[in-house]
């Protein structure tokens, strides 16, 4: 189970070069449900997410290399390219991701938690803009389909 929220973001952190960053790239197969390959840095992942904004199910399954790319070529809508900042923040690690390519100048910043109550009782920090978790607008999956 996947519990989180997610922000715009209004600035970026001073100093976003001492923070841990991975490259990502991801690309749909389908959109409802969603069903997602990833490459991070080296490490290729297929997912699986069910419906839902806040809270929703997820599943990783590992792939190599070889079939990452025998997958890229059947996506559907546009290739997501993004740098991931991993930024510590009380308790938790926020992800900042800075979209490359067609969906730049995006930025978004994503938090995960433990329960819903934790997730609803979350005070963002000051850097964050418009909380959107609640729309569709910004998940990856609808992003891949502005292409």
């Amino acid at each position: 189970m996947e519990i989180e929220r997610k922000y715009l973001v209004k600035e970026l952190p001073k100093n976003l070069e001492q923070y841990p960053c991975k490259h990502i790239e991801q690309g749909y197969l389908n959109t409802d449900p969603v069903v997602r390959i990833r490459r991070t840095d080296d490490r290729y992942t297929l997912t699986y997410k069910g419906s839902g904004l806040m809270v929703r199910e997820e599943y990783n399954l590992p792939l190599n290399a070889e079939s990452f790319l025998h997958m890229k070529g059947k996506i559907d809508g546009i290739l997501i390219e993004k740098y991931r900042y991993l930024i510590p923040f009380e308790k938790y690690t926020i992800e900042l991701d800075i979209f490359e390519g067609e969906l730049a100048p995006l930025q978004l910043a994503e938090v995960e938690f433990e329960s819903e109550d934790e997730a609803n009782a979350f005070v963002p920090p000051a850097w964050f803009g418009e909380d959107v978790t609640f729309s569709t607008k910004y998940h990856n999956s609808t992003l891949s389909q502005r292409g």
